[in-house]
């Protein structure tokens, strides 16, 4: 003989679990087509995870985080960040070099060899003056400022 108790505990022990307080209201509206342009250019930039969240924090007031990427400035600082790399692996190269060329040649043509690496030092002197004048005008530009914050 089973219970009406017991016949309800078997029946709720698979499914979903339910809210605490669940969203049972609903409400519909309707939009021109430049209205729904605009809303979802403002739904893009929010970065909701859907529109139904999107719109109840927009009724409420709740503060809404817009992120823009500009997809430019992203590859610019790629690559400089790149360049970087390399600019440091140079770096290291030409201290390899120096040791390299002291112990496998005589003075005079290790200081021969030497002058012409220093003529392309002096070069890479001066597009890393440039690299961190770009950088800094990008910082400039395209950086959030603490102040802001």
């Amino acid at each position: 003989m089973i219970m009406e108790g017991q016949e309800d505990n078997k029946r709720n022990k698979s499914g979903r679990n339910p809210k605490k307080d669940p969203s049972i209201h609903r409400y519909v509206f309707r939009l021109t087509e430049q209205e729904n342009a605009k809303f979802l250019s403002l739904f893009e930039t929010s970065g909701a995870d859907s529109k139904a969240h999107f719109i109840t924090s927009v009724l409420f007031e709740k503060q809404i985080k817009t992120v823009k990427v500009d997809m430019a400035t992203m590859d610019y600082y790629m690559r400089l960040t790149t360049l970087y790399g390399q600019f440091r692996a140079v770096g290291v190269n030409y201290n390899q070099i120096v040791k390299i060329l002291y112990r496998n040649f005589s003075e005079k043509k290790a200081a021969a060899y030497l002058f012409k690496l220093e003529k392309q030092t002096i070069e890479l002197a001066q597009l890393c003056r440039a690299i961190i004048q770009l950088t800094e005008e990008f910082e400039g530009k395209h950086l959030i400022k603490k102040e802001e914050i």
